[in-house]
């Protein structure tokens, strides 16, 4: 028998994750933030978000143990490896295509909603005492990086609370 998640934990910030050897946004010709060592965190709102969940995702983001240690294993964390965050705000990961060809956007928050939950994410990432670029909320903007690894993460808020094992 299916499962269904309760209408509370339906809501979700969602973030892709990219450990990087250096990234860089740009609009235009004008650079928006660069970065070496670390993570590219491409950040979508869901319309029932709260600033609780953007700064919890932002915690496990800040805490997550994926640069290899001295042994190759998989061990430090962006702190240890002296990382930075490069954070871009994507509506597009709320791309529904279940129906169509064409992406519905519904799930995605306004901006008016979604900017101060970017703007969260991104605060709360520093007060981990990690640096945290960011793109300029709402352009269109480029993105340039170089994979490192490349290692890939999906975080969905929701996901945060549920037992990693059943």
């Amino acid at each position: 028998m299916p499962r269904f998640r309760s209408a509370r934990l339906a809501a979700e910030v969602r973030a892709v994750v990219q450990r990087v050897s250096s990234a860089q946004v740009l609009t235009g010709d004008r650079l928006l933030g660069e970065i070496g060592r670390g993570f590219v965190v491409l950040l979508g709102v869901h319309v029932e978000d709260g600033i609780e969940t953007a700064v919890a995702l932002a915690a496990k983001v800040a805490g997550l143990r994926i640069f290899e240690d001295a042994a190759g294993k998989m061990n430090n964390s962006l702190a240890e490896v002296d990382g930075s965050v490069l954070c871009v705000s994507q509506f597009t990961l709320y791309g529904d295509v279940r129906r169509g060809r064409r992406p519905s956007f519904e799930a995605a928050a306004r901006p008016e909603v979604a900017l101060p939950l970017y703007e969260a994410f991104c605060a709360a990432i520093e007060r981990h005492a990690l640096r945290c670029e960011r793109g300029e909320f709402g352009a269109s903007m480029q993105l340039e990086l170089i994979n490192d690894g490349p290692v890939t993460i999906l975080l969905d808020s929701a996901e945060l609370d549920r037992p990693r094992r059943a």
